[in-house]
């Protein structure tokens, strides 16, 4: 499975949820994977969702300023911004796929940056959303080198 992956919020909050014992395992691989690899890619849409879910959510979560120090490094990835475009693509995404609004905004700016895969739990794995391949990394492993 070569190309870019977009990382969906679940893979980075499982990578920090403890409760979770397997999860965290599973999307540490991952994120492992996609850093070696610079295979990764996300939007500012999942880096706000994954501060907000890690510092309010997790139990313990995470200090502001260890969040906030995973959103720079994250960062490095070039997450794609909400415009007209990944609006208006989502839109269609959407009214074709039945998605929720928030997911269909992921899928938008997937397809966007230019990305083979979602890594995402939230979408039927090995499902295919006008080209881009969906990845369950609970399901799956990386790929090997």
């Amino acid at each position: 499975m070569s190309g870019s992956y977009f990382v969906d919020t679940n893979v980075l909050v499982y990578a920090r949820d403890a409760s979770e014992p397997q999860k965290q395992e599973l999307a540490e691989q991952w994120l492992t994977f996609l850093w070696e690899s610079r295979n990764g890619r996300l939007s500012i849409q999942v880096l706000n969702e994954y501060y907000a879910t890690v510092t309010q959510k997790l139990d313990p979560g995470l200090r502001p300023a260890l969040a906030r120090k995973d959103v720079r490094d994250l960062m490095a990835w070039q997450p794609i911004s909400l415009d007209t475009q990944t609006l208006e693509n989502a839109w269609t995404v959407q009214d074709r796929f039945k998605l929720s609004w928030w997911d269909s905004l992921i899928v938008s700016a997937a397809q966007i940056s230019g990305c083979k895969y979602l890594l995402t739990e939230d979408i039927q794995n090995q499902q295919d959303l006008y080209g881009l391949q969906v990845v369950n990394p609970f399901k799956e492993n990386p790929p090997r080198k």
